[in-house]
């Protein structure tokens, strides 16, 4: 490709594809700059450095998992939304390994305040909850759980880490079973100050 046709987005979307095909933590300014055709010196003139780069893909990469989930969502609370919440988060996280990844790392907070995606990941993420009865902190303990979940169990799937018999799509419906459970009988934190002083 000509220089000529470099734009940031261009660039962003160039390292998205990389990101899926080599591993998000394989994305580099040479490795961009060989398919632009150009030296790497020329995409500064786009970001400032990888740590830019990788930013800009991670944000690029929320904001595509959020409009998935979104549509997913949409008219459903309780349970049906959280598997159609689930099911999109995972079907993001395997088709789209590298981007997936991306969304994993650690963002400047003050760029998270003010990228439309994340705002509108805490919308969506929260409101669903709030379809449980919950309120902070309950809320955002209930966000970790959920992540931290839905991040381990598409990670395990992805390296082939379940080796049982068993379907691990029947085994992703009980988990999602579970939460739901758990949502609806969410311990909340004065009940369990309670209990602990008993």
């Amino acid at each position: 490709m000509a220089r000529a046709g470099i734009t940031v987005d261009r660039l962003v979307a160039a390292a998205a594809e990389l990101a899926d095909e080599v591993g998000f933590d394989k994305v580099s300014l040479s490795a961009l700059a060989r398919r632009f055709g150009v030296k790497d010196a020329s995409l500064y003139s786009h970001v400032r450095n990888l740590q830019d780069l990788r930013t800009r893909l991670a944000l690029l990469a929320g904001g595509e998992m959020i409009d998935r989930i979104a549509a997913a969502v949409a008219g459903r609370a309780g349970k049906e939304a959280l598997a159609a919440f689930a099911g999109a988060y995972r079907e993001y996280a395997l088709t789209h390994p590298g981007r997936y990844a991306a969304t994993q790392i650690r963002i400047d907070p003050a760029l998270v305040a003010d990228a439309p995606a994340m705002r509108r990941t805490a919308e969506i993420t929260y409101g669903m909850l709030r379809a449980y009865g919950l309120e902070e902190p309950d809320l955002t303990d209930a966000v970790r759980l959920l992540r931290s979940t839905f991040h381990g169990y598409c990670a395990l799937e992805a390296g082939g880490g379940f080796n049982a018999s068993r379907t691990v799509d029947r085994s992703w419906d009980r988990v999602v079973d579970a939460l739901h459970t758990a949502l609806t009988h969410w311990p909340r934190e004065d009940d369990t100050d309670r209990s602990n002083r008993v």
